[in-house]
């Protein structure tokens, strides 16, 4: 299945039915009075958050969404039947932005979550509606109200606990296929990588999610090599794992390449807590690995971990890493967890 992240959609909803003008005609009631029944609602146009999903593939093959108008009013006092609504499925984490790809609409950040984009037009009364002691036979109805339209993006932030950072050929693909059942492509040239990818990691009986994104390279703000278009994929996430290469000329400058990128786009990415750790180490010497991690010390201003992910070699520990600041994380943002909760948040 091909990823797509993004996605411009045309939503609109139903309109409402038309009441009726009728008159009760039966054979020995006289003077039956007005009978015209009222008009349908509209089927509303409705976003729902569901697992399974992570892609928004399907709306580059449709990108058309309306919802049926409801059903006139009849006589006999018949009400016209309301519409069902068009439901469209993202996956979680989607983002619902207005034309102007600047508003925000909704965050779909749990299943389950709904959200309304277009509501449909409620049906016009019969002239039934309008009958009264002074006015008994009224000849008249409302026409049904129109519905909405409008144009949406909808744009996909993966959820993930911990996210990988590097320049291209950085080990990121390697490390995910090692720890995860996940299964990225792995090649000797740059930007393998395409599209993120997730994997499940689990240590000491502990899981998280990590995500994968394509290799950065200097410039990348700028539309350089990939861009950072996919940097919106590791926004939610709690902990960022860095891979430097070892094997790179200047682990250090490799490093603060990465680093300037984060920081020029923004979005609190450079502010998240760090991990690093110099890969590849398995096809160095004692030498050069004191060297690079000397370097790598330097720029980061804080030591980093040993790694080969194609030996297992540092892996584990790396792992218990992340778990600690994503589990330090989840305590933070729930403060009374461990705590006897009250009634009701049993």
């Amino acid at each position: 299945m091909k990823f797509l992240d993004e996605a411009k959609v045309y939503v609109r909803s139903g309109d409402g039915g038309n009441g009726c003008v009728a008159f009760r005609r039966e054979k020995f009631i006289e003077h039956g009075g007005p009978s015209g029944g009222n008009g349908g609602r509209g089927g509303d146009v409705v976003v729902e958050a569901v697992d399974g999903l992570n892609t928004l593939i399907d709306y580059r093959y449709q990108q058309h969404f309306k919802a049926k108008s409801g059903t006139n009013g009849m006589g006999k006092d018949r009400h016209g039947a309301g519409s069902d609504d068009v439901v469209l499925k993202v996956p979680v984490g989607t983002q619902i932005f207005d034309e102007d790809k600047e508003t925000l609409i909704a965050d779909l950040t749990a299943a389950g979550q709904r959200v309304v984009l277009a509501q449909g037009g409620n049906g016009g009364f019969g002239n039934a509606h309008f009958k009264s002691s002074t006015n008994r036979t009224p000849r008249h109805a409302n026409p049904g109200q129109e519905g909405q339209e409008r144009w949406i993006w909808l744009r996909l932030k993966l959820i993930a606990d911990a996210g990988l950072v590097g320049l291209p050929n950085a080990g990121k693909s390697t490390f995910l296929a090692a720890v995860s059942a996940a299964k990225p492509k792995i090649a000797d040239y740059p930007f393998t990588t395409l599209n993120p990818q997730l994997g499940v990691m689990e240590i000491d009986g502990r899981e998280f999610v990590l995500a994968d994104i394509p290799g950065l390279i200097e410039g990348a703000h700028e539309g350089s090599g990939l861009g950072d278009r996919f940097l919106g994929h590791i926004e939610r996430c709690r902990v960022l794992l860095h891979l430097v290469d070892g094997t790179g000329e200047h682990a250090g400058e490799d490093y603060r390449t990465v680093r300037a990128e984060l920081e020029a786009y923004g979005q609190g990415l450079a502010d998240k807590h760090e991990i690093v750790a110099l890969s590849k180490i398995d096809a160095m010497t004692p030498e050069q690995i004191k060297q690079q991690a000397a370097r790598l010390k330097r720029a980061a201003r804080k030591t980093p971990l040993m790694l080969s992910a194609h030996a297992r070699s540092g892996v584990p520990e790396v792992l218990r890493a992340l778990a600690q600041v994503i589990d330090s994380a989840s305590e933070a943002a729930n403060p009374r967890k461990g705590e006897d909760a009250p009634a009701w948040q049993a």
